[in-house]
Order: C-alpha cells, then structure tokens, then sequence
C-alpha cells in the first residue's frame, strides 16, 4: 500500500474541481445563467478550445494524485515496518514509467536511435568518432540502419489507425448522447450534426476529438520504444517533461488568478459603493501598486520566499513538497500584486450601479450598506469577474513562462514550460543547435494559452453584451426529419 502524499497544490487543484461541479450544478438550476453559458458553446471555437481543456485538465488531475510507493520487505525481516521509496510519484509518472525510466546518457534527436553527442570509439584499431547507440531509444531494433524506417512508419500507422478509432468511438458516443437528449434516433441526429442544423456546433467537437485522439495515439504507439520528442542534456525524455509543465501552467493559472479575486472584489465594490476617502485611499493603493513594476515587485517577494524556504528544510520529508510550496507561495504572491486592474474595473462598474433605482430604493428603506453590496451589487459585477478570470488564465501562463526564463519563477526541479525554455537557451546557441526541448515547450505552450483565449473569447462575448459578435447561423432545414 503506497503512502500518500499530500501537496498545497494538490488540495487546491482538487478543491476547485469540486467547486467547478458545484457551480455547474448551479447553472444548470438558473435558467438565464444556463442561457449565457449555452451561448458560449454555440461558439464553435470555445467548443473546441474546451475540449483541448478538458483534455489539459486531465493530465494535472492525474499529476495531482501523490504518492510514494512501498519498498520490498529487507530479506530476513519480512515482519519489520513498512519503507517507502524517498521518491514522489503520482498517477501519471506510474502511467508513464517506461517513459521516466528509460534515461539515457545525454541528447538524442527525436525518434533516434543513436546519441546527438558523438563519441571515441576504437574501430579496427582506428579511433573514429560516431554517434554512440541508444540504450532505449530504438533498443529492440537488431539492424537499426535498415530496420528503423519501416519500424517507426509501420508503428506511426498503428498508433493512427488506433487513434482514429478511438476518435470515430467518441464521436459516436456523443451523438449518441445528444440523441438521447433530444429523444431523437442516432441517424437522424448524425444527418443534423453533419449539415450543421443543431444550436451547438457538435460536428466541430467531433473534428476536435479526431485532431486530438490521431496524434495521440501515434505518441503512445511510439514512446514505448523511442523518445518522440527526444531528451535533454541529462538524458531525460523531453515528451514526459512537456506533459509535466501542463499541471504547472493549470495551477499558475487557476490559483494566481483566483487569489486576486479577494482584493480586487472587496476593495473595488467598496471604493465604487462609499467614495469619499474610502474610495480615495483605495485609489492611491492600487495606484501606488500599478506604478511599481511588477517583475521587480514579484522578484523580491519570491526571493523572500526563497530564504525562508532555505532556512526552514526541516518542514520538509522530501524535496518535492518544498517544490510544491514554492509554487503555491508563487501563486499567491502573483495573486497579491496583481488585483489593480480588476479592482478599478469592478469599481467604476459600481459607480454606475450604485446611482441605479432598485440600489437607490434600498438605501431609503434603511438596508444596510453590507447587505447592498452583497446582494444588489455583487451579483450585477459576477460577469466582470468571471470574464476577467478566463482572460487572465492564459496571460498568467506566459507570465510564469517569463519569471522562470529570468530565474524568479517555479523551482528548477519542478517542470514548466517557462523553466525549458530557459534551459534551452544555451541549446539554441550551440552548434549543431539542440532544438526540440524548446519545440515541444513551444508547441505545447502555445497550444494552451490558444485553447485558454479562444474559450475566453466565447466568454467574454456571451457574458459581455458590449463585446458580443453576431455571426451568421446556417438555416436549418424546413422539413421535418422523418
């Protein structure tokens, strides 16, 4: 029985899970708030940035389950008490095992089957530099010179036709399930999808299923006997680095942009609702605060951080939980310096809000001024936050990005984008240049903050009646299906 392990960040990102299936219960009870959401996914381009979420989700909630496995008994002592390797896993380092141990010496390109690095090796009492061989990067290979080609292209074809399947089933599977709700029969809700006659766009949700399960089942054909993504200087896989910065960015994203909610909303509803000196001091607070700038206001509060985390290593069992207390100081530290611009949004909102009738008629009947802002104002100032809460996710992962490219972000045990990419800045200038860790930081990266403003934008246009774009809809068709 492993021992589980217990991170700050772990609880959070559980936390908010549980708190996102609450608030979807929410919704569906509320049928305005059901509408608003209902326009967001008739949206074909946040229908498919979600599912590129949800996907992202899925990965650092199966990164977020810690452990550290039993050891075999010592011989002769069966009866003594349970030992536990000193190495933190979780759910994806078992899933991705092979992966984690298959290191090799140094770099190696992707899909290689030999080093990047030449050696000296003695040939026929000649000394010839070569490539050396992969201890497992293509080690099943006997004559990797003419075996190699047709292994991967044979393997690539496998892992396609399997993710095509595995995409074809899902599909099916959602058809199926928007035909159960309509109470409709599988063909004829297939034949609506296909010719776009339904509100919410499903035949682009299938084509993003498809997009996703046909590179991924490539991915899993090959990483069993070659390292898709090549590895970095130590030797480690670049493909299982990449997978472990996803939860990073998932929890400087979610955490750092929902400790700003705190400050900006209490402060920025007070400072519209009183004015006078309240809003005045609280002006020059956010003032002072957006005048200093943010790299060197983060730098020293991590640097802080940073000293009290080395004078304190008794608070910790194992390496990774001082990790994971620097991210979530981090977390909170992004969060405390950057609640300005949503706090002089929300109150200039509740400048307007406050002069409008029904907050007028409570303040003559004697409401109190707590009991307005909670129930009168707040409400009225939900879409705002939420609006700038998706926005800032996808802003606040470049950040981290930044702050670990200039030595002041996530520890450098840890996994993020921003720390291989900082890494990679020295491989980028050797030559021949060592390429594919940035790559991958890069594709993958990209790929998120695309998925996270794209569902953003949905957002913001079905929330935000200012900001909405009408686009035109497909007519559906006058006949009935029969």
């Amino acid at each position: 029985m492993p021992k589980f392990v217990i991170l700050w960040t772990d609880v959070a990102i559980w936390l908010l899970l549980v708190a996102l299936v609450a608030y979807a219960w929410s919704v569906a009870r509320k049928p305005n708030l059901a509408a608003n959401w209902g326009k967001v996914f008739r949206s074909a381009p946040a229908l498919s940035s979600s599912i590129v979420l949800v996907a992202c989700l899925l990965v650092t909630l199966a990164d977020s389950v810690h452990f550290r496995a039993a050891l075999p008994p010592a011989a002769g002592a069966p009866t003594a008490e349970v030992a536990y390797d000193a190495r933190v896993q979780s759910l994806l380092d078992a899933a991705l095992r092979r992966v984690v141990e298959s290191r090799e010496s140094t770099y190696s390109v992707p899909l290689a089957y030999v080093g990047f690095t030449k050696e000296s090796i003695e040939v026929n009492g000649q000394v010839q530099r070569v490539a050396p061989r992969l201890q497992f990067g293509g080690a099943h290979l006997t004559e990797p010179a003419a075996q190699w080609a047709s292994d991967v292209l044979t393997r690539t074809a496998v892992g396609v036709v399997a993710g095509l399947a595995a995409g074809l089933l899902m599909c099916a599977l959602l058809v199926a399930a928007v035909a159960r709700a309509r109470q409709a029969a599988w063909s004829v809700t297939w034949a609506r999808i296909r010719h776009q006659e339904t509100p919410v766009p499903w035949l682009a949700a299938c084509w993003t299923l498809l997009a996703l399960a046909v590179p991924v089942g490539a991915v899993v054909s090959l990483m069993g006997h070659y390292h898709v993504f090549g590895t970095d200087i130590t030797g480690n896989d670049v493909l299982y680095q990449t997978l472990k910065s996803i939860r990073t960015a998932f929890v400087i994203g979610t955490l750092a942009t929902l400790a700003t909610l705190p400050l900006a909303v209490v402060l920025g509803i007070m400072a519209g609702y009183f004015k006078g000196w309240v809003d005045e001091l609280i002006q020059y607070l956010y003032t002072v605060l957006s005048s200093i700038p943010n790299i060197l206001l983060i730098a020293a509060c991590v640097l802080m951080v940073q000293v009290f985390l080395d004078k304190h290593p008794e608070l910790f069992e194992t390496g990774v939980e001082r990790a994971d207390l620097k991210l979530f100081l981090l977390c909170a530290v992004l969060g405390l310096t950057g609640w300005a611009g949503l706090c002089r949004l929300l109150r200039g909102e509740t400048l307007k809000l406050r002069e409008l009738e029904y907050v007028q008629a409570a303040t003559a009947f004697g409401v109190s001024p707590l009991r307005i802002m909670v129930r009168h104002i707040f409400p009225n100032v939900a879409h705002l936050m939420l609006i700038v809460t998706v926005l800032e996710f996808s802003a606040l992962i470049l950040y981290e990005a930044v702050l670990s490219y200039v030595g002041v972000g996530v520890d450098p045990s840890m996994n993020s984008f921003g720390g291989m990419i900082n890494f990679a800045r020295n491989e980028m200038s050797r030559d021949p240049v060592v390429w594919w860790p940035f790559a991958a930081a890069f594709v993958f990266m990209v790929t998120l903050v695309l998925a996270a403003n794209l569902f953003a934008d949905g957002v913001r246009d079905a929330f935000d009646p200012r900001a909405r774009a009408f686009r035109p809809r497909p007519l559906t068709s006058l006949k009935k299906p029969a």
